[in-house]
């Protein structure tokens, strides 16, 4: 299947927002139906911006070269509905969508392909890594193994509330409070915006964001300010609880699923120390878990990485354990040892 033109599916409607997940389905030559693992892969955004179009293709035909179908999910975005009852809710509503057989009902149009029910895997850049670590608690069915790279966790820790002086430097200086709340006149709430936090756009050129548009500005003021988490989840309990019911932080048992963090080590944005703790965490729960730390790569490097660089490779570590736990599809693609 083109990876520039995918299945696309409705998976859920609320309160206006009609919710879609684009579906990507590996080569097969079957002439009968075979069960394929499924990979539910989530954009970045600050919980804010982007949408589905906008992950890294390589690693979705690195997936589907591992014989594995791809979900590339929209979600709401915040601010006009706050994180747990929106992005959360959403993919956590995908993940039950695909185990109460919505998705098998949908591939039996498009050729010889079955979910395989029993390897639901979950993986994310930045925001869309928080997203696939919710997978892990709180939900009926967890996803069976997690990837994160650079994923937002350890919500309480001061780093998050700490001001990024080169996306400050990015904005300009006569944007008003009346314009940045022109946010929260959106309605129905957006499932997509025209620029991402990875530099992406709808046409597929590389700029940034575009600070006439009130959800641009907002996005990228909080970001700058150290106010994200308040922005996306202004609950008023106090710090030692507010993010219990968000943070994988709060959240990791023993029962928590095999996860593995890939992370730059001159991540500006999340720092690399909030992945360090949280592979702690994981450890100290006994879960089975794994780190890769990629020398030189700021945040959102998974946009812009060269297929064959030693930085894909170092990434594809995540992956490579995904498929530990998940295993092929029927069929080998060219990545294939």
């Amino acid at each position: 299947m083109p990876t520039d033109n995918p299945l696309t599916t409705l998976y859920k409607e609320v309160d206006g927002s009609k919710i879609s997940t684009d579906v990507y389905l590996p080569p097969s030559d079957a002439s009968s139906p075979q069960k394929y693992p499924v990979v539910i892969d989530i954009h970045g955004g600050a919980f804010m911006l982007g949408h589905s179009r906008m992950v890294s293709i390589p690693q979705v035909n690195d997936c589907l070269d591992r014989g594995w179908i791809v979900l590339v999910p929209n979600h709401r975005l915040c601010p006009g509905v706050n994180l747990l009852d929106g992005p959360m809710r959403d993919i956590r509503d995908l993940l039950a969508w695909i185990h109460d057989g919505h998705l098998e009902q949908f591939l039996k149009d498009h050729g010889p392909y079955q979910a395989d029910l029993e390897n639901v895997a979950a993986f994310g850049t930045s925001s869309g890594g928080h997203l696939a670590l919710s997978l892990g608690f709180n939900v009926p069915i967890p996803a069976k193994a997690i990837f994160s790279l650079y994923g937002t966790v350890n919500f309480s820790n001061p780093l998050w509330s700490k001001p990024i002086p080169h996306v400050a430097a990015k904005l300009p200086k006569d944007l008003s409070l009346e314009f940045l709340n022109k946010i929260y006149d959106e309605f129905p709430i957006p499932t997509d915006s025209s620029v991402s936090l990875e530099g992406q756009t709808e046409s597929g050129v590389s700029k940034g964001p575009d600070f006439s548009k009130a959800r641009d500005a907002f996005a990228f003021t909080q970001i700058a300010g150290g106010m994200v988490t308040s922005a996306i989840y202004p609950q008023s309990q106090s710090i030692d609880t507010k993010f219990d019911l968000v943070d994988p932080a709060r959240n990791v048992t023993a029962n928590f699923p095999p996860t593995y963090i890939v992370h730059g080590q001159a991540d500006t944005m999340v720092p690399i120390d909030l992945s360090r703790d949280f592979l702690a965490t994981l450890k100290e729960a006994g879960v089975r878990c794994g780190m890769t730390e990629v020398p030189g790569e700021e945040h959102t490097f998974a946009a812009m990485m060269e297929v064959g660089s030693k930085t894909w490779w170092l990434q594809r570590e995540g992956f490579d354990f995904l498929e530990e736990i998940i295993g092929r599809g029927p069929k080998k693609g060219r990545f294939s040892s």
